[in-house]
């Protein structure tokens, strides 16, 4: 790398994302800015093939800013989608140990006199008593 940043370093090496596996080109910027923005390759388009993230930084008119700004990006892309994976572990977690619950004794009671009242339903449907026939 060739900007001296610790903080960057070490979050990177905390995501696990090692310099020799990004691809890192130099493109031509687009959109305002004129003739430099146009002419020079300051654009910087970073992929991390492991993740199959791809950024791409043209935020000043200067490459080693871009550079560093473009792995800041990835590292923040790396970090929202752990924290998304870790969410949705959470949630199966959380749904599996729901399942697994035993009912509280409020839904029990409940449960059951909702049983009772469909079985006084259906004796209405039966035959009439034989003493009421004639």
């Amino acid at each position: 790398m060739s900007f001296d940043d610790p903080e960057l370093q070490a979050r990177m090496a905390a995501l696990e994302v090692r310099e020799a596996d990004l691809v890192e080109r130099f493109i031509l910027g687009t959109g305002s800015g004129g003739q430099k923005i146009n002419k020079t390759a300051s654009c910087v388009q970073l992929h991390h093939p492991p993740s199959g993230i791809e950024i791409k930084c043209q935020e000043t008119r200067s490459r080693d800013d871009n550079r560093r700004l473009a792995r800041v990006r990835l590292c923040e892309e790396l970090e929202a989608r752990r924290k998304t994976a870790r969410l949705e572990r959470d949630r199966r977690r959380a749904v599996q140990r729901a399942r697994h619950r035993k009912p509280s004794a409020a839904k029990v009671k409940r449960r059951i006199e909702q049983k009772r009242r469909r079985g006084d339903l259906k004796k209405l449907r039966g035959r009439p008593d034989a003493d009421n026939r004639r």
